[in-house]
């Protein structure tokens, strides 16, 4: 869905200030429950922000994506040249990353890619197009991110019939259309935090050549918990004999204004 503007993230920094509430001034500060749901709102719309993004480095030539436009809606959003030209380098750095993973040789022909805080990423259905009944897709794809974002994405393959037919097999989803689970391809509908805790990724098989990816994702988890989401697929999850790679495309410099507000 279109961002009718870029999330402050600036929300998201420690100590900033205090909040007005109209008619009440100044006002004791928000429950610890409503203040992470509040954050959490914000992170969440980033997704919108880069699928306008997205779309707009399509429309003006940089990136081809057909699927962009399914994930976008209301008027065409022209980013400025900065933003297509880092849009362009951030899709085609991970395309080239994924590509090599996706052919390099392995004794087990089938491989396993997980997405973590996928949004609405085209990642899949673009994999899927460039692929030929000769050379079909042999790999099990994985998307994780909030509920809110896999239930609007899900709810957007639903009602397209381009992105329903590519989807290899029947797919089937969740009454609350927050989960889809395919032979190829499965949605999750989890919060990184609560990794741990999780039994819903009874899907992913641990002795698949795997790779992670993580796009702008875990810049928005404190330090340890980045670690830990990290340290749940290598040492939990997956065996020392599963070969695992990691891609993480993540902000840096954190002493500057922007890895703060970040």
């Amino acid at each position: 869905m279109a961002a009718p503007q870029i999330p402050n993230l600036n929300t998201l920094r420690r100590n900033p200030g205090p909040r007005l509430r109209r008619g009440l001034g100044p006002s004791s500060s928000l429950s610890d429950e409503e203040d992470k749901a509040a954050k959490d709102k914000i992170v969440q719309q980033t997704d919108q922000d880069a699928s306008v993004s997205r779309f707009s480095a399509v429309e003006l030539g940089y990136l081809d994506d057909p699927f962009a436009k399914y994930f976008v809606s209301g008027p065409y959003q022209r980013r400025f040249p900065i933003i297509n030209r880092g849009t362009y380098v951030r899709t085609t750095a991970i395309d080239n990353l994924v590509h090599r993973f996706l052919t390099s040789p392995s004794q087990i022909p089938k491989k396993q890619i997980i997405s973590l805080g996928a949004g609405s990423d085209t990642r899949f259905f673009r994999l899927i197009k460039s692929h030929t009944p000769s050379q079909p897709f042999n790999c099990s794809y994985h998307e994780l991110d909030f509920p809110s974002n896999t239930t609007s994405k899900i709810t957007t393959i639903i009602h397209s019939p381009v992105l329903s037919a590519l989807i290899p097999g029947p797919f089937t989803t969740s009454e609350d259309h927050s989960s889809l689970s395919s032979p190829n391809y499965h949605i999750h509908p989890i919060d990184l935090r609560t990794l741990n805790d999780s039994s819903s990724l009874d899907s992913i098989d641990p002795t698949l050549p795997t790779l992670l990816i993580s796009e702008c994702c875990l810049t928005y988890l404190p330090p340890s918990l980045a670690d830990s989401t990290i340290q749940h697929f290598t040492s939990t999850l997956f065996p020392l004999t599963t070969p695992l790679a990691l891609i993480l495309y993540e902000p840096i410099n954190p002493g500057t204004p922007f890895g703060q507000v970040m």
